[in-house]
Parts: C-alpha cells; sequence; structure tokens
C-alpha cells in the first residue's frame, strides 16, 4: 500500500510540473528575430570567426542589432556583403579583406597521434578520427578555416589550396582574368595534343 501511494505521489508531482513548464513555455516564449535568420542565410557558415563573433549567428545577430558592420565577413566576401546590405537597408561597404583562395585541412596521417584536440577544434566537424587513432578530414564540410591547425601538439596538418572544381568555378570581376580550374587546362592540352 504505501509502494502504490509513493507511486501515485511521484506520479501527481511530475503530472503538475508537466503542466507548469508546458504553461511557462507558453507564456514565455520569445520568437526568434527573423531578420538574424535572413542574415544568418547568406552567410557561407563557415563558422570561422574571421569576423570577430565566433560563428555565423552570433555575427547575423549583432549585424541585425546595428552592433557590427556588414562587410566584415571574410569568406563571403564582396557577395556576402551586398547581400546583408540589401537586408538592412544600408550602403554597402568595402569587404575588410579580400577572400583567399578557398584552402582545406590536409591531415598527414603518418604524423598524427590521435590526440583529438584538431577534432574538438573543427567548427563544422570536418575531422573523422577516434583517440590514438590516425585522424583525416572530409573535404566536403572542411571550410578552409584554419581553427584546426593550432591545437594540434606534432603540427601535423597543412592547408592545402582546394581544388577548383568547374561547378564551384566563376567568372572574375571586369579587367581581371578568370581563374580557369585546372581540369580545363588539361582537356586543352589533350585537345591540342588530338589535333596535332
Amino acid at each position: 500500500m504505501n509502494i502504490l501511494m509513493a507511486i501515485l505521489t511521484l506520479g501527481g508531482m511530475a503530472l503538475i510540473a508537466g503542466i507548469v513548464l508546458a504553461v511557462a513555455s507558453r507564456a514565455f516564449h520569445v520568437e526568434g528575430d527573423p531578420m538574424v535568420d535572413k542574415i544568418d542565410a547568406v552567410l557561407p557558415q563557415t563558422q570561422c570567426g574571421q569576423c570577430g563573433y565566433p560563428g555565423c549567428v552570433p555575427y547575423a545577430t549583432a549585424v541585425a542589432s546595428g552592433e557590427a558592420d556588414v562587410n566584415l565577413c571574410v569568406p563571403g566576401g564582396e557577395r556576402s556583403m551586398l547581400a546583408i546590405a540589401d537586408l538592412m537597408g544600408v550602403p554597402p561597404k568595402e569587404v575588410e579583406e579580400e577572400a583567399a583562395v578557398p584552402m582545406l585541412a590536409f591531415v598527414r596521417e603518418d604524423e598524427c597521434i590521435g590526440c583529438t584536440l584538431c577534432i574538438k577544434a573543427c567548427p563544422v566537424d570536418a575531422i573523422i578520427g577516434a583517440p590514438k587513432q590516425y585522424h583525416t578530414v572530409i573535404e566536403d564540410h572542411c571550410t578552409g578555416c584554419t581553427l584546426c591547425v593550432e591545437p594540434c601538439p606534432v603540427d601535423c596538418i597543412d592547408m592545402v589550396e582546394k581544388e577548383q572544381v568547374l561547378e564551384e568555378w566563376t567568372w572574375a570581376a571586369p579587367g581581371k582574368r578568370p581563374s580557369v580550374p585546372q581540369t580545363l587546362h588539361k582537356d586543352e592540352e589533350n585537345h591540342a595534343a588530338s589535333t596535332v
């Protein structure tokens, strides 16, 4: 009988707590800022911190509240800056830095000691591995933020230039020569060799 009473008492307390939490979640519900979501949608999601904020959402929040300028996203470059300026209704500004050549992290696996510090540092989970096992980088996920390089105690991570594929190729600005992917150069060489 005592066990049944204890179960009923605990069940009743859990039911009351659930009702209180449900009412509180509706009463104190805070809507997110839709402008933050719109700004975050045009950012490249590299989570690199080059803007001075720990990720894209904090930067979007700062821009939406007027605390940060629209031109701090280096990976997004001019394209992101123009989109953010348009959303905010402010004039465009010069991008703080020129976007660098896209880079990828590369782990020299024969030197890796499996410390997992690079895995913890990666903001986009692009590094896989287990403790005391070799680590490697998932190229499609890596944003080239370089945050994994410094924590590595054996300095076995290199930043290498990302090979440009045709699907990601864009025209250069007027007056500049477009960068042609290596695959096109090889095709041209093969075509030239076949015509000789």
